[in-house]
């Protein structure tokens, strides 16, 4: 299984920092019955569900190599940060994603434009290292687009009661002049456009690929399993707007679904691509290896 691949003129990278049963499926999943889980549970596993009844997830970051641009969307979980609520992620500092991105033959001087598809804790790590005490852009070439929409909502979340990965790294990056504030709806050039998919916070966005922005999309966390796929109204229990979510998922599913354009998914197993596909009232994906 390759971590590379093309569609049309683009070439894509996965960089997979970590991909493990992470939290109980009913505890992810609020409204996920036991009745539901176990009608589902043979065709979840081994991919997507483990034996402990976990969802499988994979917290990855997206590299995309246009004509022009070396875009890095989603940057994933980090290194060195105060992060006691997730004990897999704090203070963590091993060098799989760093290592991922050598393996591409690639620095962190070869990145031109990170793009966080929302603020989440898991989409912003490596925005910043940790140097000489202080966190300063790990891509230091690199315009940072964010959400205005997003970052006003987060930066007045966080004056409130201090956020840590905002504060680490989501705000250096404004005080370091590196951001760009965007409308989800932005497009850099006919290669690669933002689509607004808004739920799972107030501003989330999606990322269209190719020419016209159907040859590829990157999903974001507007789903994060594939039984959301089948079920589209599954909530994640942190979803900013559960209702609006759930809508913007079964829109975005519709608009893809018996298409030709390659979905990549944020946190589905590996390979964690593929192509939408109708089921009953819901959706699958087949996977592209």
């Amino acid at each position: 299984m390759s971590n590379t691949f093309t569609v049309g003129d683009l070439t894509i990278h996965r960089i997979v920092e970590m991909e493990t049963g992470f939290t109980p499926a009913l505890e992810f999943l609020p409204s996920l019955t036991p009745e539901l889980l176990a009608e589902n549970r043979s065709w979840l596993k081994p991919a997507a569900l483990d034996d402990d009844d976990k969802l499988v997830l994979c917290f990855q970051s997206y590299i995309v190599r246009t004509p022009r641009h070396v875009v890095l969307v989603d940057s994933c979980i980090g290194n060195d940060k105060e992060r006691t609520a997730r004990p897999l992620w704090h203070q963590k500092k091993d060098e799989a994603w760093m290592h991922g991105l050598a393996a591409l033959g690639l620095t962190v001087n070869d990145i031109d434009l990170v793009m966080c598809t929302h603020l989440h804790v898991d989409h912003v790590g490596w925005n910043t290292k940790l140097e000489n005490g202080r966190w300063v852009p790990t891509f230091p070439k690199a315009r940072y687009l964010f959400s205005k929409k997003e970052l006003d909502f987060w930066s007045a979340e966080n004056a409130k009661t201090p956020i840590p990965c905002i504060e680490d790294s989501v705000l250096p990056i404004v005080e370091a002049k590196r951001a760009e504030l965007v409308t989800s709806d932005y497009g850099l050039d006919e290669h690669l456009h933002l689509l607004p998919t808004p739920g799972h916070t107030i501003d989330h966005f999606a990322v269209a690929l190719g020419k016209g922005g159907k040859e590829a999309v990157i999903t974001g966390d507007l789903i994060h399993s594939p039984l959301q796929g089948r079920y589209t109204d599954l909530a994640m229990r942190v979803d900013y707007d559960p209702k609006q979510g759930a809508a913007t998922r079964r829109k975005f599913l519709e608009t893809y679904c018996d298409s030709n354009t390659l979905c990549c998914f944020a946190h589905f197993p590996s390979p964690s691509r593929g192509h939408i596909k109708r089921w009953g009232e819901g959706f699958r994906y087949e996977t592209v290896v």
